[in-house]
């Protein structure tokens, strides 16, 4: 069953806002990526149809949302469901791929066993920090600054804040935090590529205190 509601307190930087029903009745939580179509974007008191349905704590939010007049088919919402499942796995692939691949390091005495810690540690953090902000969005409570997950993902991080990104569909919609992210990924991996050098080794022992 589809409802029909207009958008409410939209805000465009965090690609979310709420839908009053027509009718009245609780508001309903949208998030950009609940439309069907995504080459328009909302800027509020639009008239929209949804599906409805509920969170894990049973807050009512939004599915296959249309702006009034456009036409949504099944084939249409079935592809575009398909399509972050299909996004999801890479990132997933990706941060295994760089755990193994730290670890086999580690096995093969290039790095320290400690590194991988370190990795495995701020990438639970930066995970965590990721569920709390996506839940300070949606509660409209205090957030995480952008600047406190990047530096998160710059500690070593990064792995744990892409899967968070894709699991939890968190801040991965927005272009400049995805390029100061990404920014972040490459400068730690630079860092990473010098400790197998021989002066990056000698400092990385020191930092450990096992020179």
């Amino acid at each position: 069953m589809r409802y029909q509601g207009k958008i409410t307190d939209w805000k465009d930087d965090k690609g979310f806002g709420f839908i009053t029903p027509n009718g009245g009745g609780q508001r309903v939580f949208i998030h950009i990526k609940s439309f069907s179509n995504r080459q328009q974007r909302p800027v509020g008191n639009e008239l929209v149809t949804y599906e409805l349905t509920h969170d894990t704590k049973g807050r009512p939010q939004a599915n296959s949302a249309a702006f009034v007049g456009s036409r949504v088919t099944p084939g249409s919402r079935a592809g575009q469901a398909n399509a972050p499942l299909v996004l999801a796995k890479a990132p997933l692939l990706l941060t295994g791929a760089f755990l193994v691949f730290v670890a086999g390091s580690v096995f093969a005495g290039k790095l320290p066993i400690a590194v991988v810690w370190v990795y495995l540690a701020a990438s639970f953090v930066a995970f965590f920090a990721y569920a709390l902000d996506k839940s300070a969005a949606r509660d409209d409570r205090w957030r995480t600054k952008e600047s406190t997950l990047h530096l998160f993902a710059l500690a070593g991080g990064w792995p744990g804040a892409l899967a968070a990104q894709r699991l939890l569909r968190h801040k991965s919609s927005k272009p400049s935090f995805q390029f100061m992210y990404w920014v972040t990924v490459i400068l730690n991996c630079c860092v990473l590529a010098w400790f197998f050098s021989t002066s990056g080794a000698e400092a990385l022992r020191s930092m450990l205190g096992t020179a």
